[in-house]
């Protein structure tokens, strides 16, 4: 294989692994938070 493609090939694999993690924390992290102001001061989980 052409070296051009295998270094576009591992860029492009890390740019989507690293946008999948950052999703998913992301998505735990505001859960945990809306949590967190539900049980401290009694907000709605939805603003």
């Amino acid at each position: 294989m052409n070296i051009g493609l295998l270094i576009l090939i591992v860029i492009g694999g890390a740019a989507g692994g690293l946008s999948t993690i950052y999703i998913a924390v992301s998505l735990f992290g505001t859960l945990g938070y809306k949590i967190y102001r539900k049980i401290r001061y009694g907000m709605s989980l939805y603003q």
